[in-house]
């Protein structure tokens, strides 16, 4: 019987190696998120930046498998305008219903479904983004930096999927449906 019990402990730590996952927290402060708002009919717009209150990557038998990440949308501001009233309206703006409505919907959510590996150490990345808690599918191309232990990426999504429904009243003035983002996220 004792050495019954060896052999199911000793195939039970070998199966849980086999698939072994663990919890690579980021790095906050050093993890950034980048938004762009553009124009409809001509160059320019709004850019700034936006905060991770907390994340982390699943990683599984030496890959990235999975991950989630919370983003305070509270911390949304303007980085195309320095300062002034200009600045404060813009961000003010942006948190109202009519965009973000940040009051009802403080955090935003990434979840990684899938990971696909490239030859490159490209990756193409299937998640679920949750804004004004509204739950999309959405997918990405990033690189994994290894070294440096970060991966980046660069992606737009269309902000009527999360009902961010503002529409300007002036055509010169539009903005477009896209909104685009840099991330890059530290280990």
């Amino acid at each position: 019987m004792k050495n019954f019990l060896i052999v199911i402990i000793s195939i039970m730590s070998l199966s849980m190696n086999i698939k072994a996952q663990e919890k690579l927290i980021i790095n906050t402060k050093s993890s950034t998120i980048k938004w762009n708002g553009y124009y409809t009919f001509y160059f320019g717009g709004h850019e700034g930046t936006i905060n991770f209150t907390e994340g982390y990557f699943i990683k599984t038998n030496d890959k990235i498998t999975g991950g989630s990440f919370i983003i305070d949308m509270n911390t949304l501001v303007s980085t195309d305008i320095e300062k002034g009233k200009a600045k404060t309206n813009l961000e003010n703006h942006l948190k109202d219903p009519d965009f973000f409505d940040v009051q009802k919907h403080p955090k935003a959510s990434l979840i990684i479904t899938k990971v696909k590996y490239f030859k490159d150490g490209a990756v193409r990345i299937e998640a679920n983004l949750t804004l004004k808690s509204i739950t999309k599918p959405i997918n990405f191309n990033a690189t994994m930096d290894y070294e440096n232990k970060r991966l980046t990426t660069k992606f737009k999504i269309d902000r009527r999927r999360w009902k961010v429904n503002y529409t300007s009243k002036v055509r010169d003035g539009a903005i477009s449906d896209a909104i685009g983002f840099d991330v890059t996220l530290q280990l």
